[in-house]
This record gives C-alpha cells, structure tokens and sequence, in this order.
C-alpha cells in the first residue's frame, strides 16, 4: 500500500440516473488536463497535509478456472432464485465477500440482494447473497455500487461515510501514467463502488 495525495470535489447533477449531487462522466484522459489552482479548493493548494492522504490499494474481480475443479461445489441463484450456475466452493467464497465475478463462460455475475435464502452461506461473511449475470455490452468490466458500469484504472471503492458514490476525485500520483490504452492518464477516478474492508481514509482502485 502506498499513501497518496487525494483532491475530491463534487459537480453538478447530471439529471435521471446519475449519482446523487455528482457527476459520473468519466474524464477524457488524452485531453483533460491536470485541475488548475482556480479549480482546486484552497485548502488543497500547496503542500499536502494529513488530511489529504489515503490509502491506496487495488481490487479485481475473481475469475472462474475455465477447467474444473475438484472438491465441494456451489450452486450460484439469481435474485429469484433461478440457478445460475454450479462453481467450485472456492469461487463462491470468493466472489460472495467481493460482490462480482466472472464466470468460465466469460460472463459477469453481481450482487443482486443478500438475505436470498436459496443462497449458499459465505464461509468469510455468513451472509447469503444472490447475483445478477450482467449484460456484456452494458456492464463490459462488471457493476458498482451505483448501478453503473465500472471501468479499470477510472473506477474506484470508497468508504462512503467520507466520500459520497459518484464524486470526482484526483490523484496526482497517477497524472501522466499509461492507461489500459496506452493513454496518459488524467490522474482522475470516479468513486462508483464500495467493499467491507474499505473504511475511513482508503480507496481501492479497480484495475479489471
């Protein structure tokens, strides 16, 4: 884990759909340049202090071997119970404390309601959580907490009690760093997502 320094603001609304007083428009990372110090807080300008500092840490989604596994299995239901599909436990354990997973068949399963008592237990969190196969042309890298697709290297997880889902947020660290497509990142994220080990002063970036 490395500390970075972390500038978050919020923008307009963008109307039906959009996260609650933010906006989740994702940053052009070829043209957008780095926040000037007009568009900073002045509390952010100039040198960083404690309370600009978080925790970094990154996150995937866990992959189904495409070869199967032996020892116990698990059946997977969808919100209405419907199966889904049989994995190993330990994919089910897996993918239950993350929320999403992607299956051997190349789709992405994610949350859809706890307390699904058609559900196997999670070993790690004693809850029973049934998942949602998402559309691959909509959700292409999987869905947030706000509903919305998820994008590597622009997506992260936020402890909302100190950064709402859909702020804006910039890492000076990342500015100028290569994306997926080899593009100079902007250094700007979009919190769209939230996990039970991210609390107080922690973001987890989604790289995919």
């Amino acid at each position: 884990d490395i500390g970075d320094q972390l500038w978050f603001w919020d923008e307009p609304a963008t109307g039906a759909g959009g996260a609650a007083g933010a906006s989740a428009r994702v940053p052009d990372a070829a043209a957008a340049p780095a926040p000037t110090a007009a568009s900073v807080p002045l509390a952010l300008q100039g040198k960083p202090n404690a309370k600009d500092l978080y925790r970094n840490t990154y996150y995937d989604f866990p992959q189904e071997p495409t070869t199967a596994e032996s020892g116990p299995t698990r059946q997977v239901f969808d919100a209405k119970c419907k199966p889904v599909r049989t994995v190993s436990q330990a994919f089910h354990d897996q993918v239950c404390v993350q929320g999403s997973g992607r299956l051997a068949t190349g789709e992405t399963i994610s949350f859809a309601k706890r307390n699904c008592v058609c559900a196997a237990v999670c070993t790690r969190t004693a809850q029973q959580i049934c998942f949602d196969v998402l559309d691959k042309k909509k959700f292409p890298w999987g869905r947030g907490a706000t509903g919305k697709a998820i994008t590597p290297l622009r997506s992260v997880a936020v402890d909302t009690t100190l950064i709402p889902l859909g702020t804006t947020l910039y890492i000076p660290d990342y500015h100028g760093l290569r994306d997926l497509e080899g593009k100079p990142h902007d250094g700007c994220f979009i919190a769209e997502d939230r996990g039970l080990k991210v609390k107080g002063r922690h973001i987890d970036l989604f790289t995919g």
